[in-house]
């Protein structure tokens, strides 16, 4: 129930429900009259409250992505989709509609990858919105199609490329003078080990073992032991002891570094990440999947058996 009284020249309003109390001071009666009785239609269920997707996104950034390891990306990705007219609706009456037409202004602009990620991170901001904060009581985007998944990239890496990569960076034998040649022995040691760019940046000293490299958070949350074949032992041994990271470089750095060796050497559309499935390939030759996938960190043994496809041909021969 609400109860309203007047406290000199103002009205406060109080509402108690469910083992709630609130209350707020207006200055006219009809004003706090009018706030009690909608705060007690949202306290039970009846009403939503008046917030729009704008401030679900700004609150879900606030509260909700400190807590992730991708924490940099996914507050990038709310703070685009705040410029988007999608921000202005407000979440009482938002529907599924609505995250469609946001949806295909979206695959206007970026690749149907691009916005498959950016629509997961939607439906989980409309989801927190639903089951913490009350402010929906369905989530629109739910009944909404992701645009399909692009095919796998399989693509794999040949000696010449890689040793024209490497030379691009200006490593000859193992040099790590400079971020150049850093980003080039990065490169290798994730051909060697399948690690990803970000695990590798992140390496520290104090993680470094004889034969083994501990990585403490991984992308799936999991801490992981990387072995390290001799090659691997060399390029750690090639890198300076005195950075505050093993190979002392930054994501943007690296990023930038390799597009500008890549371009030099001619390499067309080598990613970096595709050292990591080319990696994979090679390990897949010495490990059976489940070494294979305690090493990678692969949770998912279904997604490694297309390392492990092998020609009728090759199975007879081994009869």
């Amino acid at each position: 129930m609400a109860s309203i009284r007047k406290r000199g020249t103002s009205w406060r309003a109080e509402v108690y429900r469910d083992g709630q109390r609130e209350s707020q001071t207006f200055p006219t009666k009809q004003q706090a009259a009018a706030w009690a009785t909608q705060r007690e239609a949202e306290l039970g269920g009846e009403r939503l409250p008046e917030h729009t997707v704008k401030e679900a996104l700004r609150r879900y950034a606030r509260e909700v992505s400190p807590t992730h390891k991708g924490e940099q990306w996914e507050i990038a990705r709310l703070g685009m989709m705040e410029r988007d007219e999608l921000a202005k609706v407000r979440l009482p009456v938002l529907r599924k509609e609505h995250v469609s037409d946001w949806k295909r202004r979206r695959l206007e602009k970026v690749s149907p990858a691009s916005v498959r990620r950016e629509m997961t991170l939607l439906m989980q901001v409309l989801e927190e919105a639903r089951r913490e904060w009350g402010w929906l009581h369905v989530n629109p985007a739910r009944d909404v199609k992701k645009p399909p998944s692009p095919p796998s990239r399989k693509r794999r890496i040949t000696q010449d490329e890689i040793d024209r990569a490497v030379l691009a960076c200006g490593v000859t034998e193992l040099e790590s003078e400079t971020a150049s040649q850093r980003v080039g022995l990065a490169f290798l040691l994730a051909l060697e080990t399948a690690m990803r760019a970000g695990e590798i940046l992140g390496l520290t000293w104090d993680k470094v073992r004889p034969k083994a490299v501990v990585l403490p958070r991984t992308k799936n949350g999991d801490q992981r032991e990387v072995p390290l074949s001799p090659r691997a032992r060399a390029i750690m041994a090639a890198l300076p002891r005195d950075r505050p990271t093993c190979f002392d470089l930054d994501p943007a750095t690296r990023d930038v570094l390799w597009r500008r060796a890549r371009d030099a050497a001619e390499l067309g559309d080598l990613h970096f990440h595709d050292s990591r499935a080319e990696a994979i390939w090679r390990l897949s030759k010495k490990f059976d999947v489940l070494e294979l996938a305690r090493v990678i960190g692969h949770r998912d043994i279904k997604s490694l058996m297309i390392y492990y496809e092998t020609s009728a041909d090759e199975l007879a021969d081994r009869l």
